[in-house]
């Protein structure tokens, strides 16, 4: 059966979601029908939707971009001639988009992708699991719109191109994907992470929970009771299954075979593609052009305040970690976490100059516009997947490390959180049974080594959840449930409130007179 062609077609039609306008009419032939599909295996469409997470989800881009470059967790420099890219860099950091802005604007086209391709599939007959991981993913990326721009565009399943999307808002689409998850959870599978699972929809469900009061409000959300309770309600599910545990090493989660090593992942998008893979993206951004084998792109770095939060004896802010089929690194040098200093060649332990021949150490200085003589070295490189230096052999564009959305940290931190603003506290597995004793089970833990805290406030979590989850597309989410979105930082002035949601592109709004732009834009 030719799957790489339905594969592709679906991918095609994806893009249709957010495009259509009053100019389409009713001979559109851009949908499947039934005897172009492979009788009774919309399964493969089913693995279409999958790989469509592809080019939001995984990669520096995307979902990514506006999630963490509009924090102070990440800082796109420009260095000179090099990344200027128009501004879009710059604007996601400052936090001066606009409706056409170009990273803005895809995203949003490629995430309503996922989520007509997901509906496409519910009228070709899928088994009751199929339908299952079909919805999940089609709330899953619906969550993602929702958190970043308000405005979740739908159809129902056959519905003509030619009809303009219609769209839901705030509080409404996210009681529509709480809806659609809790639905399908029964039907979904146990596992494995790189599925729509039923543990997966316990997390979506936490953050659905956990932000609800935010969608209501963003400038100034409130956090009921009932809410903060179901989140820990699903957390200690979760806990109480012990199929999730911490791995002896923080960056196994994250590894090119983190899907047989990362014990903590509870969902992830597969990166089995050989020869290609955005994931990829993590360190060809940030590694410089000398660092071999990696060839780097020498763009983003992290901010020193945010380098800050860690402790030096963290093993999170970087370790020498031993890859399968990497260099020796016989100079045991930090090669995953936060590199800062002096670089080396990690197979002759030499050390590494820029291509002006000055030596190759990253300093904590960054500016927005470096145009110095070292604006190569400048600024401290965020590097939390490993390198897949197997698939960097083969050439091209190899990866095969998971990108991680859920795992088992993430709920730990969640849970602490809601007790913290006013859920009933609970004891599940060896975590504790309150928010300080479960942020210390996680801080202590071999794999992380950080010392105990004497105690925890919502400043203090917000910090932990920095150190844990940076470079994971929670930065931003986190910053505004906190209230600490649109403060100033480095380079960037107070932000107004607007900021809190991005726009939707202009290209949409132009097209379907359903979208509203989101105020101020």
């Amino acid at each position: 059966m030719n799957y790489s062609k339905i594969v592709c077609t679906a991918a095609v039609l994806a893009l249709l979601q957010v495009a259509s306008s009053c100019e389409l009419n009713e001979t559109l032939e851009g949908q499947l029908t039934q005897d172009q599909i492979p009788r009774g295996n919309p399964a493969a469409l089913l693995i279409g939707v999958y790989n469509s997470q592809r080019d939001p989800i995984q990669g520096c881009v995307s979902v990514f971009a506006l999630q963490e470059v509009s924090t102070d967790a990440r800082i796109m420099p420009t260095r000179g001639p090099d990344w200027d890219d128009n501004g879009k860099w710059r604007a996601l950091y400052n936090h001066t988009w606009d409706p056409n802005n170009e990273r803005v604007r895809d995203t949003y086209t490629q995430l309503n992708g996922i989520i007509y391709a997901a509906t496409d599939i519910l009228r070709f007959d899928p088994t009751v699991q199929q339908q299952a991981e079909a919805r999940f993913l089609r709330a899953w990326a619906s969550y993602l719109v929702l958190d970043l721009y308000d405005q979740v565009l739908y159809r129902e399943p056959g519905e003509r191109l030619s009809e303009l999307a219609r769209v839901r808002k705030g509080t409404e689409a996210l009681n529509y994907i709480v809806s659609e998850i809790t639905a399908v959870q029964k039907d979904l599978p146990d596992g494995p992470a790189g599925r729509a699972s039923k543990d997966a929809a316990r997390v979506l469900l936490m953050k659905c929970y956990l932000n609800k009061g935010v969608y209501a409000n963003r400038q100034a959300p409130t956090f009921a009771a009932a809410d903060m309770n179901q989140v820990v309600t699903l957390a200690d599910e979760i806990i109480n299954s012990g199929k999730y545990s911490f791995t002896a090493n923080f960056f196994d989660n994250f590894a090119p075979n983190n899907g047989a090593i990362g014990r903590e992942n509870i969902f992830t998008q597969e990166n089995t593609f050989g020869n290609s893979g955005p994931t990829r993206d993590f360190w060809k951004f940030i590694s410089h052009y000398n660092m071999r084998p990696v060839d780097g792109y020498n763009g983003p770095a992290t901010t020193a305040s945010f380098y800050d939060l860690f402790e030096t004896a963290d093993k999170r802010r970087g370790v020498a970690y031993d890859i399968e089929g990497g260099p020796a690194n016989p100079g045991r040098r930090i090669n995953v976490g936060f590199l800062i200093g002096q670089q080396y060649n990690l197979t002759t332990d030499a050390a590494l100059t820029t291509r002006g021949g000055a030596p190759l150490a990253f300093t904590k200085e960054i500016n927005l516009f470096e145009t110095g003589a070292d604006l190569e070295a400048k600024g401290i490189r965020p590097l939390k997947y490993p390198v897949d230096y197997v698939s960097e052999g083969k050439g091209g564009n190899g990866c095969e490390n998971d990108h991680v959305s859920f795992r088992l940290a993430d709920v730990l931190l969640m849970k602490a959180e809601a007790i913290l603003r006013g859920a009933t506290p609970t004891s599940a597995g060896t975590y504790g049974g309150t928010p300080l004793a479960i942020v210390n089970s996680l801080r202590t833990h071999p794999s992380r080594g950080a010392s105990a805290l004497s105690s925890l406030n919502l400043d203090v979590l917000l910090d932990e959840r920095g150190r844990e989850l940076y470079g994971e597309s929670w930065r931003r989410q986190d910053m505004i449930r906190f209230g600490k979105f649109l403060q100033a930082r480095k380079d960037k002035p107070q932000s107004d409130p607007k900021y809190l949601i991005y726009p939707v592109p202009q290209t949409q709004v132009d097209v379907n007179r359903n979208i509203t732009q989101n105020p101020g834009y």
